[in-house]
């Protein structure tokens, strides 16, 4: 039976991820900030990165890490376990926020860049192999901080707001998709000292991917589209007011740019298939 130490194994990929490894035969420990209940072929210890102080086990098959990659990459730099494969999630975020107008977003880029690079370098040291997952805009697991978050606001309001003209791309990724293909990376070699874009199976505008969103609410939010100028005063009443967080300027300024990525290598290197956009309701419930 092989072994797997996960990390983030509650969070919205983590879970999912924690299913497909049991199902396939692993015996999983899980690193939790909050106790749990063992279950047959899964062992939880509570800890928080970047330092882990239950003890852990000495080797393992393979280490997922489906948390914050810089956390991630701190602790794996000074780990002392034996594995021959890492498979971590980070962000296109690395990509899409290193140019960005907002100098927290840059900071997030460089965070991600440096711990990739830290996980390969640590990797290499202790000839093992491993491969990083970029996520573009995740869904499914009711946590994450742009479609569920664009729920909860518009069952707040009853309403959403969007400026004119948000057309640009976007591709959202399921997170069952994500926690496949963790696993299918976990065997296939091409993948060895790669990083790969993950986006979802389907492009459409962000203007139809809310209009989605709020179709499947009950009842349906009314989808308002307001002149640029207009809303951008609406943000910063709302902000002011505490009303919405996360949607600062350079957000908004994407809205109007295509954020695609190129998923013919995951596809060709192991089998990367994404699902189509198609949202329910329970997909937003915070959880």
């Amino acid at each position: 039976m092989r072994q797997a130490l996960l990390f983030g194994a509650t969070g919205q990929i983590g879970w999912p991820l924690a299913d497909r490894l049991q199902d396939a035969g692993w015996r999983v420990t899980a690193v939790s900030r909050e106790p749990h209940r063992d279950q047959p072929g899964l062992h939880w210890i509570e800890g928080t990165l970047p330092v882990v102080a239950a003890p852990l086990p000495d080797d393992v098959d393979a280490i997922f890490s489906c948390g914050p990659l810089d956390l991630f990459a701190q602790w794996y730099a000074q780990a002392d376990i034996d594995c021959p494969r890492v498979v971590a999630f980070g962000s296109t975020s690395i990509d899409v926020k290193r140019g960005s107008s907002d100098k927290g977003e840059r900071d997030v880029a460089q965070r991600l860049r440096v711990a990739e690079q830290q996980v390969f370098d640590r990797a290499a040291a202790r000839n093992a192999q491993a491969t990083l997952l970029r996520p573009t805009l995740i869904y499914g697991g009711g946590r994450d901080q742009t479609l569920t978050r664009i729920a909860q606001l518009a069952k707040r309001w009853n309403r959403f707001v969007l400026p004119r003209n948000a057309h640009g791309l976007r591709e959202p990724v399921h997170v069952h998709d994500l926690a496949d293909a963790a696993l299918a990376v976990c065997d296939a070699p091409a993948t060895h000292g790669k990083a790969y874009a993950l986006p979802g199976g389907e492009r459409l505008s962000y203007r139809d991917m809310v209009a989605r969103v709020l179709a499947v609410m009950q009842p349906a939010p009314a989808l308002v589209e307001v002149p640029a100028p207009v809303f951008g005063l609406a943000l910063l009443g709302a902000r002011a007011l505490g009303k919405v967080g996360g949607f600062n300027a350079a957000a908004v300024a994407r809205m109007r740019s295509d954020l695609v990525f190129d998923a013919t290598p995951a596809r060709n290197d192991f089998g990367y298939a994404p699902r189509a956009f198609r949202p329910t309701a329970p997909m937003f419930m915070a959880r």
